[in-house]
């Protein structure tokens, strides 16, 4: 299947890419070194329409459709990681809120988290739960008008910066996926408890959590679609949030290779730059290709999420994800064997490079699950 950018496409790349080389990258090494979390960076991407890009125009957010805001991620990505990953993820649960959600929850969330006000976050993982969703071991009691959640939840992403989540708790325990409702939580609940995880080998400037949910209380009103329906209310966002993942590969992967070839044009040994060297044209030439092909595929990818064919889409997002993280931590160590020692500390960014792409290997489902999928499709 083929696909091709349009000129608005390419008007969205060129604006991000500025966004990203003018307010990104001069602060990004901080930001990497302290591990603040962005929100002035948010808040003003946000009026460039680069929070949560999908959310409806009604709804004050971009309306872009899936190709556009994978090139806007693949871009903030691409200015550095960390804070790419803060201001993309500031709208994580709103997809669940927007397909399933009742009005109300629509109107009063989703125009703040598109204009940069707040973040939301999405608890699904636990301490002994990533990859097994139906394993989790959050329950939520019925009690009158209300329900009453007790659980831990896992690298909670915005986990101490949003003001709102989507939280996936049982309330049928002894029912396994068949039993996992969705729930609009407001963070400063009583019972809610988060402590921030700060000793990450990358992404530093994303906000990462641990969250205690002690008997917090919420309305019936705030299921979110219906109840005990909301594992598979989720998998209808997989092949989105794998697309997006390979998005952020990509981004990494050509932010490297931008930071090697800089250098190898710049360093000069033996009388003459390295780039002249043609070991280092073999590099480059190969990240540049592998690049390239992650690209494409993420893009098909894309495509596909776009057109609603689950299946296709779910086989597609895998080999994206699969494919462009691995070659994204594949380009990041090449990138830092171009800086040789200079690759190793912190004067450049191809050790940060390094450290944050490792993360997509991981998130959103291992390389290995990724596997186990496109297996199950094809065989």
């Amino acid at each position: 299947m083929a696909f091709s950018l349009s000129d608005e496409h390419t008007a969205i790349r060129d604006a991000v890419r500025e966004f990203g080389e003018n307010e990104i990258e001069p602060v990004a090494e901080k930001h990497d070194r302290e591990g603040t979390y962005p929100e002035a960076l948010r808040e003003k991407a946000a009026e460039y329409d680069f929070v949560a890009p999908t959310i409806p125009i009604e709804y004050g957010g971009a309306g872009m459709d899936k190709l556009s805001s994978t090139i806007v991620t693949e871009e903030l990505w691409r200015a550095d990681p960390g804070i790419g990953s803060a201001v993309g993820s500031a709208g994580f649960g709103t997809d669940m809120i927007l397909e399933f959600g009742d009005e109300w929850m629509k109107a009063e969330w989703l125009p703040r988290i598109a204009a940069g006000e707040t973040a939301s976050c999405s608890m699904i993982s636990e301490p002994a739960h990533g990859s097994n969703v139906a394993g989790i071991e959050t329950v939520a009691e019925k009690d009158g008008d209300e329900y009453v959640l007790d659980g831990s939840k896992m690298w909670i992403t915005n986990g101490t910066v949003a003001d709102v989540g989507v939280a996936m708790a049982k309330t049928s325990p002894g029912e396994g996926h068949r039993g996992i409702t969705a729930f609009l939580v407001e963070m400063d609940a009583d019972g809610v408890r988060t402590e921030k995880i700060d000793n990450k080998l990358g992404i530093r400037a994303s906000d990462l959590a641990e969250v205690v949910l002690d008997e917090v209380r919420v309305p019936e009103e705030n299921v979110i679609g219906e109840v005990d329906r909301g594992f598979y209310q989720l998998m209808e966002f997989f092949a989105s949030g794998r697309t997006n993942v390979a998005a952020q590969a990509v981004g990494a992967a050509q932010g490297a290779l931008d930071a090697a070839i800089e250098y190898a044009n710049q360093r000069e040994q033996f009388d003459q730059r390295i780039s002249e060297f043609q070991a280092i044209q073999h590099k480059v030439a190969e990240m540049a290709t592998k690049v390239e092909a992650a690209r494409s595929l993420t893009y098909r990818a894309a495509t596909q999420v776009e057109q609603e064919n689950q299946e296709i889409a779910a086989q597609y997002s895998s080999m994206a994800k699969l494919f462009a993280s691995e070659i994204s931590v594949e380009v990041a160590d090449e990138g830092v064997q171009i800086h040789g020692g200079s690759g190793y500390v912190t004067d450049y960014p191809a050790e940060r490079y390094y450290r944050d792409a490792r993360i997509t290997k991981i998130y959103e489902g291992t390389s290995e699950i990724q596997k186990n999928i496109i297996a199950d499709r094809i065989l």
